[in-house]
Order: structure tokens, then sequence, then C-alpha cells
């Protein structure tokens, strides 16, 4: 066998390499692997040209060529280390850059970042842009610790793996290797990420403004005031953050009257805030009525909050409260047949709009629930398969529930996976036998989730996207008295924050009023939480 047919046969690594510590733009790389480097920054229309040392394309050692404006290392060997310079001639002209490349032998190629992940985490990207831009990948796979991974992971598009809860058993160095054909050649291509476990979830370093939000100031022309501004900055100060004010969208420091200052503090240990003090030494006519606006920002984000000055008029103030306590009332009233108000309108919309444009999703509510394994969880199937879609499908909802409408064979966690992300609502229904399996035993409360692998799953893929991407929106369904203390956060966050809907069996008693009435309320508060138009009514506009 050839030199070249050896090369074919190696694992085969493609790695956007670590910097080396104290050099600028030097990566490394392992002998033996394939390699492709981009002339950064990645402009179009743009011809790119390599060297080494200085040279020109002929120059370059052998198994090293360009490609469409990528250098390809087929693969890299000891003697390419060293420097290599990109040149682009464009309309501006020309620019340069020097790119170090130290070669080592490894087996996986070396961390390239690390990433910390929680119990409800967002998935790991694979990363491989160059390589996923070939769209030549025939497939993807992930290692830890450069063995593979035991048991079934999910890798979706662009590599994302997402672990089955991740814990601290789950940290450690992951490489993401992906087949690929390049140049007419087969190859591997490989990244390396280390995973660290944390219990608390990384807050986004996103500014937000606190107060004031739309607040009112009563003043008189000619005294002096002060407006106090208080944001969210992060968790860190050194994030380039800084506040201001502006007054009719006219900067603070065009107004001799006007002066402005923050400071950053931290609170709860951990989260940093900034607070801002506009002084006004001398109210004039101008500051009064126009917007003064309290902004925060950094390298992600600018936010803003909204202050007006108005002068004190009893007269005015009168006629306020009195606009008050009848939009109070209003408002209450609202409050109190607001459901029903809700579905009323639904309904006439749904008579009156010639036309609706469907969004992609195929059902209205994936429905998650204990299957039968005790007495008292077949009630809770019962509600499940029988109660619920009667009632609900008679509307025009769709409803996808597991045990129902999945097929015998299919990949349980695939086939969850993709039918939560293809539903509007996610209904899980909660019954008391849902409690630690050692309850009076320990102190830690075991969750269902141990002994109810499906249903666990469904809870954590659903929960989390709607915790992070707000969809699919969670209802919770109570049959009976439910112990939170025996599930997960999540579900226990979910409850305090929008409460459930409790579900009561129906009386033995024959009369008919009596064994349907009494859960109309939680029937019209399980439609006014679903989708406003049922999937069945949508049709596409040709």
């Amino acid at each position: 066998m050839t030199a070249a047919g050896w090369v074919i046969l190696l694992s085969v690594t493609f790695t956007v390499a670590q910097k080396l510590s104290g050099e600028a733009d030097t990566y490394h790389v392992s002998a033996g692997y394939l390699f492709v480097l981009r002339c950064p920054p990645e402009d179009k229309n743009t011809n790119v040209t390599w060297s080494r040392r200085g040279g020109h394309n002929l120059s370059l050692p052998s198994g090293v060529e360009v490609i469409d404006g990528l250098l390809a290392f087929q693969p890299v060997q000891m003697s390419h280390n060293g420097s290599y310079t990109c040149e682009k001639r464009g309309v501006t002209g020309v620019t340069g850059e020097t790119i170090g490349l130290s070669v080592s032998s490894e087996k996986c190629p070396e961390v390239h970042e690390n990433k910390r992940i929680t119990a409800v985490n967002e998935g790991v990207p694979c990363k491989q842009t160059e390589i996923f831009n070939l769209k030549t990948t025939t497939h993807t796979r992930w290692l830890k610790e450069c063995k593979p991974l035991q048991g079934s992971i999910p890798v979706e598009d662009q590599g994302l793996m997402r672990l089955n809860g991740a814990s601290e058993s789950d940290a450690g160095n992951y490489t993401c290797m992906v087949d690929v054909t390049f140049n007419g050649r087969k190859f591997t291509a490989a990244r390396s990420i280390r995973l660290t476990f944390s219990k608390i979830p990384v807050v986004a370093e996103i500014p937000n403004v606190i107060y004031p939000q739309q607040e009112v100031v009563m003043v008189k022309e000619g005294m002096a005031v002060e407006l106090k501004c208080k944001a969210y900055i992060g968790l860190s100060e050194e994030n380039d953050t800084f506040m201001y004010w502006t007054v009719d969208n006219v900067s603070t420091e065009d107004f001799t009257q006007l002066n402005d200052s923050w400071v950053s503090f931290q609170e709860d240990g951990r989260v940093y805030y900034g607070l801002s003090t506009l002084s006004i030494s001398e109210v004039r006519r101008q500051f009064i009525n126009v917007p003064i606006t309290c902004c925060v920002q950094n390298t992600l984000k600018l936010v803003c909050g909204v202050a007006l000055l108005q002068e004190a008029d009893h007269s005015a103030l009168y006629t306020s409260v009195s606009l008050c306590i009848s939009a109070s009332l209003a408002f209450a009233a609202f409050l109190f047949f607001k459901v029903d108000l809700v579905l009323a309108y639904r309904k006439l919309l749904r008579h009156f709009s010639k036309q609706q444009i469907s969004d992609g999703k195929l059902y209205d509510a994936y429905v998650s629930f204990l299957h039968p394994d005790t007495i008292t969880s077949d009630v809770t199937a019962n509600f499940a398969l029988q109660i619920l879609p009667k009632e609900m499908e008679k509307h025009g909802y769709s409803l996808f529930i597991r045990g129902r409408d999945d097929c015998p064979g299919e990949a349980v966690h695939d086939v969850i996976a993709a039918m939560v992300r293809r539903c509007h609502r996610l209904i899980i229904i909660l019954s008391p036998e849902i409690r630690s399996s050692t309850e009076g035993e320990t102190e830690e409360v075991e969750t269902l989730c141990d002994n109810q692998t499906q249903l666990c799953y469904e809870q954590k893929i659903g929960v989390h996207d709607a915790l992070t991407r707000n969809e699919p929106r969670v209802i919770l369904v109570e049959i009976g008295s439910v112990d939170y203390r025996c599930l997960p956060e999540s579900l226990r966050y979910i409850k305090r924050k929008q409460g459930a809907l409790k579900w009561k069996k129906p009386s033995l008693k024959t009369n008919k009023c009596i064994k349907f009435c009494s859960n109309r309320n939680f029937w019209k508060s399980l439609r006014y939480n679903m989708p406003s138009v049922p999937s069945g009514t949508l049709h596409t506009i040709v």
C-alpha cells in the first residue's frame, strides 16, 4: 500500500485549534490529520493567496494546497510546523495576516474550549462550520475521552448533541467526529470540547432596566429633582457596560441644569447591578412632558427605561383618579369574565376570519402522563386517553398522545423529541402516585424520573425548550393532590410561575349535570391556555 493509501485510513481530524499562550494567531494541530485553514476575516469577492515565510503559492510544502481560498493540509506533517501568510486583494486594497501552526501528535484533537452545562442544558454544539459548509458530510458521532459514548445520545442538525439530563458524571472531554469527503477523498473531521457540570444555571450577560418603567414624577417649574435608574448588568463588571440619560432624545451633556453619574454594585453575592442618578438643578418647561430616558448598553444589547416629568395640577389629578378608578373597575370586570370573553372572541374570529396560514406545527398539544402500572394511575390514563381527547378534539384541537398516536417499534426518544417540537403546547398530567419510592427513609426526595425514563425525557425536552425558547408552552394538569416536593425543580418553577389546572374525578351520581358541570371551569381554562385557533381550522393560502 502506498503512503497516500495509508493517509486515507487514518482517523483524520479538522480542528480550529486553541491559540498558543503568548503568541498571536498560532494554532495547535495533530500530525497525520486533515487541517483546513481559512484566511480571516471571512470577506467575499476577494482574491486569496497563501505562502510560507513570505513566498507564494508555489512555495507551499508537499501535501498543502489552496482550494477555493482554503489552505488544506492533506494531511498535516511534522515538517508543516511554522508560519503561513495569507493575502487578500479586494476593492479596499491588499490585506494580510500571518498564522502560526504548531504540530504535535495526539489521538484526539486538543480541547478547543470549555462549556458549562446544567441539569437542563441547551445541548452541546459541534462547531465545525467549515466542515458542514462543504455539504459532503455523511455521518456525525461523538466520543468521550476518545471512546464511543454509551447508550443512545440524540445528535441533531449541525452535530448538536443533547444529553439525556446532564449530571456530574457527564463532565469530561468530548470530541465531535464528522465523516466528510474533501477534494475527492474521504476523511473524518473532529473537534474537542471540555464540559463541566454546574448546578447553578448560567445567566446571560444581557442588561435590563429594572426602573424607571414609564414612571411619572410630579414637579413644579423651577424646582430641583433627582431621578434614579437601576439596571441589571450581569455576572461581571468587566463586560463593557455603561449607563447614560437623554432628555427628549438629546444628551444630558447639552444642558447645564443636568448632571448624571452611575456606579455598579453587587447583590446576592454574584449578580451586578448599575445605579444611575440624574440630578436636575432647575426644572424648565422644556423638561416637562417629554421622555427622559435611562439607557444601559453593553456589547450585546441596548435597553432603556423612560420617566416623565409632569407639572402638578389638582384638577388633572382628580380626573386621573376618576379615570383610574373606572379603569380599575373595568379591569376587575375583565379579569372576572376574562376566560369567557377570550373564548367568545376566538369563536367569532374563526367564523369571520377567511383564511389562516399554518405555522408548520402538526399538533396543538403533546399530552404527557404516567402510563398505568397501579390502580390509581388507571384514572390518569383514562383521563389522558379517553376524557381529554373526547372533550378537546370536538372543539377542533389536535392532540398527540403517546400510547395512542405513536407507532410500535419507533425509537422512543427520537419520536418524543420530534413530536414535542412540533406541538404548540405540552400538557403534563400530574397525579398523586408521583411519589418518592424511598419517601421517609432519606431527606433527599427522589424524582419520578428515576423509574419513569420516557416520562422524564418528555418533561426534560419539553420543559427545557419552554424555559429557553418559550415554546412549547407548558400546561400543568393536576388529578387529585400532587406533592410537588417529589417533582423536578423545573416543574416546581412552572407551578410557582403560572399555576396548574385542577381536574376533579367525576361524581358517581347519575345526574348528568353533577357528573360533568363540576369541571366546566376546568375545560374553559384549558381551552383558554390552548392556541387561539385549533390546528383543525388552519389551511394554507394558495
